[in-house]
C-alpha cells in the first residue's frame, strides 16, 4: 500500500470516528434538552428518561467499552498519551455511574440533574477524544484502520458513498425522501438560519432535504433540537473540510 493510500485510509477512519462521535453527542444532547424542557412545559420526562437511558445502555457504554480495548489500548503503549487514557477510563466509569443514576432516578428534578451531567461530561470527553487523542494515535503511525477493522460500535455504519441497492430512486428503509437541495454557502449569515427553518417547516413528514454549508453546522443542530425535539432527524453526508453536507428530515 502506497503512503498516500495509506494516510487516504487514515483520514477516512478519523472522519467515521468523529462522525459516530458527533451522532452519539447530538443524540444525547437531544435527549437531555428534551427532559429538560418537559419540566418547564409541566410535563412528566418519564419517557425521554426511559430513552435515555436505553441509549446509554446500547449505544454510550458499548462504544466505551470498545474504545477500551481498541483506541486506549493502543494509547497505553505511548508516553504521550498514557495518562489522557487513564483519566478518560475514569470519565468512562463516571458516565456508567451518572446512566445508573438516571435508571434509578424518581423525581423530576433526579432526571435532569442527572441527564444534565450525563450530557455535559460526554460531550467533553467526546471533544477530548477528537481534538486530542485521534491525532495523537494518528501522529504515532498508529494504524487505525488496522486497529479497528469494522467495528461498528466506533466508527459507525458506513453511509456515506453505500449503495443502497434502490436502483438510484427513492429512499432506504428508515431514511427520509430527499426533496432539495438548500445550499446556503452564497448567503449572508443572518439569512442562513432562516432559510434553513423555511426549508425545513415545508417538509412532509418522512421527506428531507440536503444542507449544503462552508463550514460545520454544529451550532444549527442545537437550534433544531431546542425548538423542534424528537421532531426531526440529522445526517451527515459529508464532513468539511471545505464543504458540509447535512440530511436534515422531518421524522
Amino acid at each position: 500500500m502506497s503512503a498516500q493510500t495509506q494516510t487516504g485510509a487514515q483520514d477516512a477512519v478519523l472522519s467515521r470516528i468523529r462522525a459516530h462521535h458527533d451522532q452519539l453527542g447530538r443524540t444525547m444532547s437531544d435527549h437531555a434538552v428534551t427532559i429538560a424542557r418537559s419540566i418547564d412545559r409541566l410535563m412528566s420526562p418519564a419517557a425521554r428518561q426511559t430513552v435515555l437511558a436505553a441509549f446509554c445502555a446500547e449505544e454510550v457504554l458499548p462504544h466505551a467499552a470498545a474504545e477500551e480495548a481498541t483506541l486506549y489500548a493502543a494509547a497505553d503503549d505511548l508516553p504521550a498519551t498514557r495518562l489522557l487514557v487513564q483519566a478518560m477510563r475514569d470519565e468512562h466509569a463516571t458516565l456508567q455511574a451518572l446512566a445508573a443514576e438516571l435508571v434509578s432516578a424518581t423525581t423530576p428534578g433526579e432526571i435532569v440533574s442527572a441527564s444534565s451531567a450525563l450530557n455535559t461530561l460526554f460531550q467533553s470527553h467526546l471533544k477530548k477524544e477528537n481534538d486530542v487523542l485521534l491525532p495523537a494515535l494518528a501522529d504515532h503511525g498508529i494504524d487505525l484502520a488496522a486497529l479497528l477493522g469494522d467495528a461498528h460500535e466506533i466508527l459507525g455504519e458506513a453511509t456515506a458513498d453505500s449503495c443502497c441497492g434502490c436502483g438510484g430512486t427513492g429512499a432506504p428503509e428508515g431514511v427520509e425522501e430527499v426533496v432539495a437541495e438548500l445550499d446556503v454557502r452564497r448567503l449572508i449569515p443572518a439569512q442562513r438560519h432562516k432559510q434553513i427553518f423555511a426549508a425545513y417547516a415545508e417538509l412532509a413528514t418522512g421527506t428531507a432535504f440536503v444542507l449544503v454549508n462552508d463550514h460545520d453546522p454544529k451550532p444549527l443542530y442545537y437550534q433544531f433540537a431546542a425548538d423542534h425535539p424528537g421532531e426531526f432527524t440529522w445526517e451527515y453526508l459529508e464532513w468539511g473540510p471545505a464543504v458540509w453536507k447535512v440530511r436534515i428530515g422531518r421524522a
